[in-house]
């Protein structure tokens, strides 16, 4: 994916005036980089590409920055309105290995929530990865249509991500867990039913 980027020379307060031009201000930081580079960005160019790559996934940057490999590390939006105003992104390198963090998500329906035995919790719903920026997971998929009873378990260890992909974490750590389906509390009386069904209005009753 490509994002052309213009080098950005205003600072502070000024860059307001390019998101009225719906440009969004961004930095590029790296180890390998001199100095960090102030960028701008068309900001719909940047929500489409975003949509499809995330955090886990790198983005060629062109324009006025060329040759540089980035990943998302961070960005910003405006409280009130939700608008991005900000991106922070890391350069990196092909042939150097980075981390991520990479979300976990669950595929399928087990077989203990078709057979009303249990359902299915997420235990952690992310994943620190290291492998080449090219290499990197869009998500991590787990597929959960085999569990069927009660406190089964999926751990780092079943996962299978391949050779390309090292996962930071203790092999034994739960990923998912089939728990016990709860039966619901009964509601608590309020207003003027719980007034009815308080000591004193039942000793009334009686007399």
């Amino acid at each position: 994916m490509q994002l052309q980027v213009s080098e950005r020379v205003v600072k502070g307060k000024k860059v307001s005036e390019l998101r009225k031009l719906d440009m969004v201000p961004g930095v590029v930081y790296g180890k390998h980089l001199t100095a960090p580079f102030l960028v701008s960005f068309p900001k719909n160019a940047f929500i489409k590409i975003y949509k499809e790559v995330g955090n886990t996934r790198p983005i060629d940057l062109t324009g006025d920055i060329k040759d540089t490999m980035v990943l998302v590390r961070d960005y910003q939006t405006d409280p009130v309105s939700d608008k991005l105003i900000h991106v922070d992104f890391q350069a990196v390198k092909k042939d150097e290995k980075v981390t991520a963090e990479v979300e976990i998500v669950l595929e399928g329906k087990s077989l203990a929530e078709k057979n009303n035995v249990g359902r299915v919790q997420l235990v952690i719903d992310s994943l620190t990865v290291e492998a080449f920026p090219q290499d990197l997971p869009r998500q991590i998929t787990i597929d959960v249509t085999k569990m069927e009873g009660i406190h089964d378990t999926i751990l780092v260890k079943d996962l299978n991500l391949g050779n390309k992909i090292t996962i930071k974490a203790d092999e034994e750590k739960t990923l998912v867990t089939v728990v016990e389906i709860k039966d619901q509390w009964e509601e608590e009386p309020t207003g003027a039913a719980a007034v009815a069904e308080t000591p004193a209005a039942t000793e009334e009753k009686k007399a």
